[in-house]
């Protein structure tokens, strides 16, 4: 009860400061569309309080168990209905993807308990998220939250796979995001329900930035702002001689240093969305940095996450790579060498 209350006493205090964290930016999101009349649905392992407990979305009573959802005290006609699911990835979320074809104008989500365990239910993405909408015209606006991110806790618990989404991405079949603010979260899933098309989003949502400093929005970012699929980095100087291409975790991780340092000279440049890719943009900072030399950095192996993505596409200008060599396991499982590696990645962007 008392770490119960601590987070909700934490949530008012965002208020007063116009600070807000991951969770509270993805609850607003969740509000607003309950409060615009959007049935809002979310399952997964664990999902009512979330992996990392930071949602608790819904409050049991210790005494009697009885529930209460502080979202459902927002309309009288629309709900917010988030469920515990069971242990199988391949079930619930042939499920979820069935209801959100049955019901396209409501927000369905699942969250895997870690991103990795997504692939118990590669079925049924390989043949029905990505390929439906092209075989049998069946388009779903199903949403999948899979926590990635690479903390040294061991090859089971730090890559959802962007790799595979991205393999699969062709002909605008998907989304798939990385955001890096609770503010660009909040607006990538309201656009999911506002536009008049219905495609699957994956996002790629992290661990230990839910409770990151640096990584809160304030009000206006919420009301004022929109989804960016790039944001460029306002604290460099004009005469930058490296551009860092990023996504996720890694860009604070890049941010401290280059604060740390005031490396100017440097900057840092948060892909979002990678697919679609926003190549206009991306052509747009060939234009405002064209004397710089273009690094993806990422804290993937060579053979994973987005890297080779990019090599799908006619980039105005060269690119290098910087991140971990190429493995056929997705992390260390030693604290240690994990640390050690992520030192390396980071100096070397900065070298």
């Amino acid at each position: 009860i008392k770490k119960v209350q601590q987070i909700y006493e934490a949530r008012v205090e965002m208020i007063g400061k116009d600070s807000y964290d991951w969770a509270m930016g993805e609850l607003m999101a969740y509000a607003t569309l309950v409060d615009e009349g959007t049935t809002v649905r979310l399952s997964g392992q664990d999902c009512e309080r979330g992996t990392f407990s930071h949602r608790h979305a819904l409050i049991k009573k210790e005494d009697s168990e009885a529930e209460y959802v502080p979202l459902n005290n927002i309309s009288k006609d629309t709900r917010y209905y988030v469920y515990n699911s069971l242990l199988s990835e391949y079930a619930e979320l042939g499920f979820e993807y069935g209801y959100s074809t049955a019901a396209p104008n409501a927000l369905t989500l699942w969250e895997a308990q870690f991103g990795d365990f997504s692939n118990g239910a590669q079925i049924m993405i390989d043949q029905f998220i990505a390929s439906a909408c092209t075989k049998w015209g069946q388009c779903s606006g199903l949403v999948l939250l899979l926590p990635h991110g690479y903390e040294g806790q061991g090859p089971e618990h730090s890559s959802a796979r962007p790799e595979r989404f991205l393999q699969l991405a062709a002909n605008f079949n998907m989304q798939v995001v990385n955001c890096t603010t609770p503010a660009n979260f909040y607006h990538a899933l309201r656009r999911q329900n506002k536009r008049d098309f219905r495609v699957p989003l994956i996002v790629m949502t992290p661990k230990s930035l839910l409770r990151h400093p640096l990584c809160v929005s304030k009000a206006d970012d919420f009301t004022e702002g929109h989804f960016q699929e790039i944001i460029v980095d306002e604290y460099a100087d004009k005469k930058v001689s490296r551009v860092l291409l990023c996504s996720g975790k890694i860009y604070y991780d890049l941010l401290e240093k280059q604060q740390s340092e005031k490396r100017k000279d440097v900057a840092i440049i948060r892909v979002e969305q990678m697919y679609p890719l926003p190549e206009k943009q991306i052509e747009d900072l060939y234009n405002q940095y064209k004397k710089a030399e273009f690094y993806w950095v990422q804290e993937e192996p060579r053979n994973m996450g987005a890297w080779m993505h990019f090599s799908r596409y006619e980039l105005p200008f060269a690119m290098k790579y910087i991140g971990r060599r190429s493995s056929a396991s997705p992390a260390t499982g030693f604290k240690k060498v994990h640390d050690k590696e992520q030192a390396a990645i980071v100096a070397e962007a900065f070298a």
